[in-house]
């Protein structure tokens, strides 16, 4: 099957939903062996739960709330089934939040979104993931190796270096956030590095505007994206036909009313709702605070799981900057530190096709000492660059949004 993974990919849907039904009373029970998941899914017969009616009536556990559980019973909030000493990683994620990796062959799932962008055995690829602490390099990293690939471990910085590493190993695609590989090509185009093998890319951990990805097509490289986070792996990924992202097939995938666990009407927007089925570290309903919506019908590619538009947006006003997620907390925190500030608006955009973010703060006495004093702290606690405006009391809505993601994919 050139065109496709595995049979799983193009089972019938009425098999796949079978099949993943049958298999929820065995992942409910594993889950609930761990104190956390006995604690949260209590009273819960994990036999009852065999259909996806069965599932969409148990408790959605928020990801905001992993944090919390973490720190009550650390390392994993009592959600892992695998004990932390017999992982294979034990890993960091902004917020903070802990992740294990364990052991097996693509234990993230990623092995399906680098088939369907194109990457087979034999093939280099240059991974521009973060490697330190967190698990984005590593994610990719299992699926490129479960398909036979060697992986550059680039990580983030240090441009020149790795473009002196792409034009000694000619890699032939590219896995990383889509800002940093135009930086890479931007960069390489004005030190005469020579990037021209890498014909393909998998990114995920940034939008992704129909503008770069044409930039990105003109200049030779063949753009698709995947989405996925630190608890779940690859959730969801494009193909070639790129009409929305297809739902891996060791999910389960909803989208529920934000708020509740009230699964939508097919097309209705909501919050993305996901259950795994991972031996080690499985997930039970885990609200990932992101939006989306599913698409009717089937891929035509041939991938017959659901499938959903992708990114649209939080729930929960969290957003992701240049693969970083900033926090609604993060922003009252910057707050703290400046008393004479009022109310504070984190605003998100693009300039250049890169990801920008503007704290707007109310001040009585604004000053550009102030300014440059905020913008210092608010890259300490998010540890990323923003611009601060400074405006007069009472010129922000008062609405009650922290963070105003005004990006337009």
């Amino acid at each position: 099957m050139p065109d496709h993974y595995d049979a799983l990919e193009t089972r019938d849907p009425a098999v796949r939903e079978h099949e993943q039904a049958a298999a929820l009373p065995g992942i409910v029970s594993r889950a609930m062996t761990a104190p956390g998941w006995a604690k949260h899914l209590k009273g819960i017969d994990p036999k009852s739960v065999n259909s996806r009616a069965a599932l969409a009536k148990l408790p959605v556990l928020r990801k905001a709330d992993v944090a919390a559980l973490q720190k009550e019973n650390p390392p994993f909030g009592g959600l892992n089934v695998t004990a932390p000493g017999n992982a294979r990683r034990l890993l960091m994620s902004p917020g903070p939040i802990f992740e294990p990796e364990g052991e097996g062959k693509d234990w993230w799932g990623s092995a399906r979104a680098c088939y369907a962008a194109g990457f087979r055995a034999g093939d280099i690829v240059h991974n521009s993931f973060v490697y330190h602490l967190t698990p984005g390099g590593f994610i990719l990293e299992a699926g490129l190796h479960a398909l036979g690939c060697a992986v550059i471990p680039g990580g983030v910085g240090n441009t020149v270096q790795q473009l002196e590493a792409i034009a000694h190993y000619r890699p032939s695609g590219y896995v990383g956030t889509p800002d940093f590989l135009k930086i890479l090509l931007d960069t390489a185009e004005k030190t005469g590095k020579d990037t021209a093998s890498i014909k393909r890319a998998l990114v995920s951990g940034a939008a992704l505007p129909a503008s770069l990805r044409d930039e990105l097509g003109k200049r030779g490289v063949a753009v698709l994206q995947c989405y996925a986070t630190a608890e779940l792996g690859v959730i969801a990924y494009e193909s070639e036909a790129r009409e929305g992202m297809i739902v891996n097939e060791s999910v389960i995938v909803e989208i529920v009313r934000p708020g509740t666990g009230d699964p939508v009407a097919e097309g209705d927007v909501g919050e993305v709702v996901v259950t795994s089925f991972n031996p080690d570290y499985p997930m039970i309903r885990l609200g990932t605070g992101d939006l989306s919506a599913l698409l009717p019908g089937v891929s035509p590619c041939g991938r017959s799981n659901a499938r959903i538009k992708g990114w649209m947006g939080r729930a929960d006003q969290t957003a992701k900057v240049k693969g970083m997620f900033v926090h609604p907390k993060q922003i009252a925190e910057v707050a703290a530190r400046h008393p004479q500030l009022v109310r504070l608006r984190l605003v998100v955009g693009r300039e250049g096709e890169q990801d920008s973010m503007t704290l707007m703060a109310e001040c009585a006495a604004p000053d550009a000492a102030l300014e440059a004093t905020v913008a210092a702290t608010l890259q300490s606690v998010t540890k990323l660059k923003g611009a601060v405006k400074l405006v007069a009391p009472g010129a922000l809505p008062n609405d009650g949004k922290v963070i105003a993601d005004e990006r337009k994919s």
